[in-house]
């Protein structure tokens, strides 16, 4: 149990830092894209991002040590869902939202406001309560069909959610956030149920329907998130992620795979799943930009003030 929480929390470390360093590459890009005097460069006729800005922004430095972390924080992610259980794993990994928003101050100029800081208290309680009430993970085994299902439900989601970000454009940051959750909340659960891991056994990994609905909402859950961080709140698109990437997970642990709490804490359970979830809608609702400005990342030695984040 300790174990797997310290690598909960390392991974959640990882994903945080790297949200915060590729929305200051996204900006970067975005700023560069928006002082391009081409009208059909950066930006869509609704206001989003293009495919090429989303490219350009990935190739920026602080967007491709963000994408290593990112990454890093996966391998943590997926060792901490094989020893915990995912309502315990994937919250104290969605408590990267606190971590984004404590950089953010720093490297992007971000004033959090009383609320915001009352809601990251919240999810901190939270997880105090989740990690008290936690008991044994289940065995991660269930019928083949539900590796299918995984599968599909990740296709049609990540699919038919890109083309609804790209419709909705400028408007999408928070759906946009919260189809890369669902992603990632999907690799969690694609990670417990993956047939060969124990025992090591590749050609019977590759096999398994769960090991292509991992790789898709892997890759379609980041560009989500890249869309939404270029777009959006940096906050306000993380904590979207967190809900997306907690709740159902968090079900699905405790329906299908047999996940459960200590004897006597169910309640305590109940109460720090609820309090984490309104702790990050509540930060994304306090986190929409408003009057207060911020500075963007220096572009070729100059900066613009955009809306908060």
């Amino acid at each position: 149990m300790i174990i797997g929480l310290v690598t909960a929390v390392a991974a959640s470390a990882c994903y945080g830092t790297g949200s915060v360093l590729q929305a200051v590459g996204s900006r970067k890009s975005a700023l560069r894209e928006a002082a391009a005097s081409s009208p059909d460069t950066g930006v869509t006729q609704h206001g989003g991002p293009s495919l090429s800005s989303t490219a350009k922004a990935a190739v920026t430095w602080e967007f491709m040590v963000g994408t290593v972390l990112d990454f890093l924080g996966f391998g943590l992610g997926a060792l901490a869902a094989r020893m915990l259980p995912l309502f315990l794993s994937q919250t104290v990994i969605s408590a990267n939202l606190i971590v984004t928003a404590l950089l953010s101050i720093k490297l992007l100029g971000i004033r959090l406001k009383r609320p915001e800081w009352m809601s990251i208290a919240v999810v901190c309680v939270a997880l105090v309560l989740l990690a008290t009430a936690a008991g044994h993970e289940g065995s991660g085994e269930t019928a083949r069909s539900t590796h299918w299902w995984l599968l599909i439900i990740s296709v049609v989601l990540m699919a038919g959610g890109t083309v609804a970000v790209r419709l909705m454009g400028s408007r999408a940051a928070i759906l946009a956030g919260l189809l890369s959750g669902l992603g990632f909340g999907a690799i969690g659960v694609g990670v417990r149920i993956l047939d060969g891991i124990d025992p090591f056994d590749l050609p019977t990994m590759l096999a398994d329907p769960a090991l292509y609905a991992i790789l898709i909402s892997g890759g379609v859950g980041m560009y989500l998130h890249t869309v939404a961080l270029q777009i959006g709140s940096v906050n306000g698109a993380t904590a979207a992620l967190v809900v997306g990437e907690t709740i159902l997970p968090g079900i699905i642990g405790v329906l299908l795979l047999g996940d459960a709490s200590r004897e006597g804490f169910a309640w305590v359970a109940v109460l720090g799943f609820i309090l984490a979830v309104a702790g990050a809608v509540a930060v994304a609702w306090f986190g929409e930009p408003d009057s207060h400005g911020a500075a963007t990342p220096a572009v070729d030695g100059a900066t613009a003030p955009v809306q908060r984040v």
